[in-house]
């Protein structure tokens, strides 16, 4: 018996990989299956127990964190431009 694989040309499927690869997700499914109830109550669990805060979709979170950013720039252009007037009025008022 050949333990070998062939080489792929390139030129078309390699039907002794894609064989294998089906193989081996036929044995990943069988074996996983059994473990679908445990860790679908392990979720419910952590969902009851450990996760405390609301979800919300990070496009939300992008939302505020960019819309804090911008105002937070307006803001120190903002007083930029006060100390600027600031030492203005100064320097007109030493002349």
């Amino acid at each position: 018996m050949s333990v070998k694989v062939s080489e792929s040309t390139g030129y078309g499927p390699n039907t002794q990989m894609s064989l294998f690869g089906y193989i081996m997700a036929g044995v990943l499914v069988i074996v996983l299956l059994p473990l679908l109830p445990v860790l679908a109550v392990v979720w419910v669990l952590w969902k009851v127990f450990v996760s405390d805060e609301e979800l919300e979709h990070s496009f939300e979170t992008w939302r505020r964190e960019a819309d804090r950013a911008s105002t937070d720039l307006l803001e120190a252009d903002d007083d930029a431009e006060g100390e600027e007037d600031e030492t203005d009025e100064d320097a007109a008022e030493d002349a």
